[in-house]
């Protein structure tokens, strides 16, 4: 049979991870499901392929990379929209194109959003760890991040062929952002819930494990101040307070356990909108 070939890393940017839907299941033995920051995205890319969601991509944080195709090799690009181009060539995203053998693929820094996904035809195919090709940023379970001189596989490409020539994918914004959450376990924690609905700045301490905002301080009811909570059980877009009075949005690294108050939860249609928020972008969190 054809070898499907592979990905030559000649640049990464500030980081780039091979990334699937994550490896539910495993809280209990304290592994966070981790995946792709921007769901959605993630998805979009699958299906523009005409392949499972099993499939692993590489999740392209700030731009910056740069590969070469060994073999010809079918790809999409979603998430935060990036200038790239093949050999020179400007290609779009949010629709399937062709890298042929030794061609070359750059991509940008993206102008809005943060997150750009590199969804290519037969998926990363890397080894799995726990059922998942997922990189946790805080754990360390799965592949490494990607280093210049990677040479990353590429799986067999499905029997389906992709019959979509373009998708429109989220718009992202470059001003303020509206989170939607709702109240948390310890809303009561805090002496002003209403005060979490100011407009805040993300922090560049940023990560994959959490959004950190900006802000004046949240204070708790006088009777909690100081308290120690004992650790429970977080989840993706809960929001985090901790001693210093600045809230932590959770993103796909977060995990599984935390002692501080999750005061509010972003709603899951808003989480991926949060993935790609940047560093100094506002942020409005709007309790329902």
């Amino acid at each position: 049979m054809t070898d499907p070939g592979g990905l030559e890393v000649l640049a990464t940017g500030p980081l780039t991870l091979v990334q699937d839907l994550g490896r539910p299941g495993w809280a209990a033995i304290g592994v966070s499901r981790s995946g792709a920051a921007d769901r959605g995205a993630f998805r979009l890319g699958a299906r523009l392929l005409a392949q499972d969601y099993a499939a692993a991509a590489l999740e392209v944080t700030a731009g910056g990379l740069v590969v070469r195709a060994r073999g010809s090799i079918m790809m999409a690009l979603t998430g935060a929209d990036a200038y790239a181009d093949v050999d020179g060539h400007g290609v779009g995203g949010g629709a399937p194109f062709e890298l042929w053998d030794g061609q070359t693929l750059r991509l940008g820094r993206p102008a809005v959003g943060l997150r750009t996904y590199l969804s290519v035809r037969g998926g990363i195919a890397v080894p799995p760890v726990l059922g998942s090709r997922a990189t946790d940023m805080l754990s360390g379970l799965g592949p490494p991040p990607v280093r210049v001189g990677d040479l990353l596989p590429v799986g067999r490409p499905p029997a389906r062929f992709p019959n979509v020539d373009l998708a429109p994918g989220t718009r992202l914004m470059a001003g303020p952002i509206t989170l939607r959450a709702e109240p948390g376990p310890r809303a009561g924690w805090l002496a002003d819930l209403g005060a979490l609905a100011i407009t805040w700045r993300v922090s560049a301490r940023s990560d994959r494990v959490g959004i950190r905002l900006e802000g004046p301080r949240l204070d708790r009811v006088p009777e909690l101040a100081g308290v120690e909570l004992p650790s429970e059980a977080v989840v993706r877009g809960g929001v985090q307070v901790p001693a210093g009075g600045e809230p932590i949005i959770f993103l796909a690294d977060h995990p599984v356990t935390g002692g501080y108050p999750v005061v509010a939860v972003v709603r899951e249609d808003d989480q991926d909108l949060a993935a790609q928020a940047v560093p100094g972008q506002q942020v409005q969190i709007t309790l329902s």
